[in-house]
């Protein structure tokens, strides 16, 4: 049987088991080598709370730390997210197909 992806899908490579984690956003079991990772940056306060500290702040150039979480997803989803598309033949075959390059422009999603 012909086969989708040239690593099937996993990036295991000789390892016969893998861990396994939990989706972020179902629960799903999936292997690790197999769950699309993204880090997730967000500030700790909101906008008008980050400027009342500011204001209250007796340092002129304080930062306030980020909060990164690291997702996990399963491959269903990764897609239903919108965190990965789909990709036709060509671009699954060649090495700029595997190149992650977030959208560019505008965007043509709802609320535009």
């Amino acid at each position: 049987m012909p086969s989708k992806r040239r690593n099937n899908g996993r990036s295991k490579h000789g390892r016969g088991h893998t861990a396994i984690v939990r989706c972020s956003n179902c629960c799903r079991c999936v292997p690790k080598d197999k769950a699309i990772k993204r880090f997730q940056v967000r500030n700790m306060v909101d906008a008008s709370s980050q400027r009342d500290l500011r204001e209250a702040s007796f340092y002129q150039t304080f930062m306030l730390p980020k909060l990164y979480m690291k997702m996990l997803y399963c491959v269903s989803c990764a897609i239903h997210g919108r965190v990965v598309r789909v990709r036709n033949k060509v671009l699954r075959a060649s090495p700029e197909g595997r190149i992650y390059k977030p959208p560019q422009g505008k965007g043509g999603g709802k609320g535009n």
